[in-house]
């Protein structure tokens, strides 16, 4: 990941906040939420307005497909040349993880709906920029690895959510706001800015999961089927999770 990871300097970053959860909801079910848009629209108005990864190849249109197309070729025209291009060029969520080749990292650069130069509510600069950066337009740094750690960085502040488990129905989460090591809250960022977004689209999952363990302690509950278009990650997410479980009862 480290090339990617590189112009953003979390090397050089420093807490800003760090917020902690208790989501009573078992863990794998925050990490399939994690692993789909499906529940996007429905559930995240401010995730939405940023992002593409919420449209998927069967309710994507010509409109919107253009729109990415062309926020893509600038930023391979502007950024190619510093390794800030777009790596994930599509809209829906990028694959993760690789169920065949059985990686546990993955990181990729997307585009941010045009208007948008950070995830925060107004889609506009809250805190000086990090790193290496010199602009504002270089879209989402984003990070993952298996199996509890996102993270979403935009130009002038990142966003980590770690989990852990806390028993069959209850998970502890840490979400952490970064920002560069020597941006000075109050003069260079306010709090209420900067958090907002992720700490509202946070939130938001984890009521989703906690009535998602509700129901699945229901004794009405079946398990149903996947959506090919928008929960293939989640399908990815099974095959990875039983190969650690083959490899571990093979070991044991």
């Amino acid at each position: 990941m480290q090339p990617l990871m590189n112009p953003q300097g979390l090397e050089r970053a420093k807490v800003a906040k760090t917020v902690d959860y208790v989501i009573e909801s078992n863990w794998k079910l925050v990490w399939e939420n994690n692993r789909e848009c499906f529940h996007c629209n429905a559930n995240h108005p401010q995730y939405i307005k940023a992002n593409y990864d919420h449209i998927n190849a069967d309710d994507t249109s010509e409109a919107i497909q253009q729109e990415m197309a062309s926020a893509v070729a600038r930023s391979e025209e502007k950024w190619a040349a510093k390794g800030l291009a777009a790596t994930h060029q599509q809209t829906g969520m990028a694959t993760f993880p690789d169920a065949e080749c059985n990686l546990w990292y993955s990181a990729n650069r997307t585009t941010l709906v045009d208007g948008f130069v950070s995830e925060t509510l107004e889609g506009n600069q809250v805190a000086p920029l990090m790193g290496d950066y010199e602009d504002t337009d270089v879209g989402t740094l984003r990070l993952r690895t298996m199996p509890n750690f996102w993270n979403h960085s935009s130009c002038d502040h990142g966003v980590s959510t770690r989990l852990t488990p806390d028993g069959p129905r209850r998970t502890l989460a840490q979400v952490t706001w970064l920002v560069d090591e020597d941006a000075v809250e109050g003069e260079d960022y306010q709090l209420d800015d900067l958090m907002p977004f992720w700490q509202m689209t946070s939130e938001q999952d984890w009521e989703i999961c906690q009535q998602a363990q509700r129901g699945v302690d229901s004794r009405a509950f079946v398990p149903g089927p996947l959506s090919t278009y928008k929960e293939y990650n989640v399908e990815a997410f099974f095959t990875w999770y039983l190969r650690q479980l083959s490899d571990y009862c093979q070991g044991a």
